[in-house]
C-alpha cells in the first residue's frame, strides 16, 4: 500500500497506523453470530409493522438501538431530499440523573457535529421511514437534550414510541425484542442476537459486496479503520490470486526461443 502511494496509484494508504498484530488481537471484537438475509426477512414478518422503521435503520443503516429510538422527524435527523441521515443523538433513560428520558450524543462522539455524523441514506430505508411517518405519525415528547453541551428541554417528535405513545426504556424494548427474535427463530443467546446483530448484518452485507474498507468505516461511524478491521476482518472475501501476470507482460522476450 505504501508503495502504491509512492507510485501515485492511490492517494493515501488505508492501512496507515494499523499493526497486523493488533488486528489479530482484536478478533475478540468479531460478532459471534450474524443474521443472514432470510433471518432478517423472518424478523420483518414477526415484528409489528409500526416498528419496521427500526428494522430498516438497524439492518439498512447500521444504527444501534438507542440511536434508532432517538431518531426524530425533521432535517435534524433525516434529510431525504439530499439522501442524508444525521446520526446526531441517542435516546437514553436516567430518572435520577436526568429526570427520565433524555437525548445524548451517540456512542464515541464527543461534540455535536452534524457533518461528521452524516451518512448516506439508502433510498429503500428512506421509503420505509416515509411509509412509517405516514401511517404512524411522530409523537412529541418533552425531554432534556444534552447533545450540544448546554442542556435544554424541548419537545422531540420521536418516530418510534410504544403503542401508548411513550418512549421505550431498555426494559420495555428488551421485553418486546425477545418475543420477536424468538418468533423469528433467532438464537436464544441474547448477548449475540440483540438488535445490534442487525448492525453486523449491515456491515457484512457491505463487505461481501466488495465495499471499500474506508466506506464501511464511514457507514458504521467507527472512529478508526482499525476498529472496523478488528471487528470484521475475517468477513472480507478473499480474492483469487491470478498467476503469471508478470510473465504475460514479458513473454515477448521468449519469442522464438521456446514454445509459449
Amino acid at each position: 500500500m505504501a508503495a502504491a502511494v509512492r507510485d501515485k496509484v492511490i492517494e493515501d494508504n488505508p492501512c496507515d497506523g494499523i499493526k497486523l498484530s493488533q488486528v489479530f488481537r482484536g478478533l475478540s471484537r468479531a460478532p459471534k453470530w450474524v443474521p443472514q438475509r432470510d433471518d432478517v426477512l423472518r424478523l420483518f414478518d414477526k415484528v409489528p409493522e409500526r416498528y419496521h422503521g427500526l428494522l430498516w435503520l438497524g439492518a439498512g443503516q447500521g444504527l444501534r438501538i438507542s440511536e434508532a429510538l432517538g431518531v426524530e422527524q425533521g432535517t435534524r435527523c433525516l434529510d431525504a431530499e439530499n439522501e442524508e441521515l444525521h446520526v446526531v443523538q441517542q435516546l437514553r433513560y436516567a430518572p435520577r440523573e436526568y429526570g427520565g428520558f433524555y437525548l445524548s450524543l451517540p456512542k464515541g462522539v464527543r461534540t455535536f457535529d452534524s457533518a461528521a455524523s452524516t451518512v448516506d441514506l439508502d433510498p429503500m430505508v428512506a421509503a420505509g421511514l416515509a411509509y412509517h411517518v405516514a401511517n404512524y405519525p411522530p409523537v412529541e415528547i418533552e425531554m432534556l437534550d444534552i447533545t450540544s453541551g448546554s442542556p435544554v428541554r424541548r419537545k422531540v417528535p420521536l418516530l418510534f414510541t410504544t403503542v401508548h405513545g411513550n418512549p421505550f426504556t431498555d426494559r420495555t424494548w428488551s421485553a418486546e425484542w425477545i418475543k420477536w427474535r424468538r418468533a423469528a427463530g433467532w438464537p436464544e443467546d441474547a448477548q449475540h442476537s440483540g438488535f445490534h446483530a442487525l448492525r453486523h448484518f449491515f456491515a457484512t452485507t457491505l463487505i461481501t459486496n466488495h465495499a471499500d474498507p474506508k466506506e464501511v468505516q464511514r457507514a458504521l461511524r467507527h472512529s478508526t479503520l482499525q476498529i472496523t478491521l478488528e471487528t470484521y476482518v475475517h468477513f472480507w472475501p478473499r480474492r483469487e490470486r491470478r498467476g503469471g501476470i508478470v510473465g504475460d507482460a514479458l513473454k515477448s522476450a521468449a519469442a522464438g526461443r521456446w514454445d509459449i
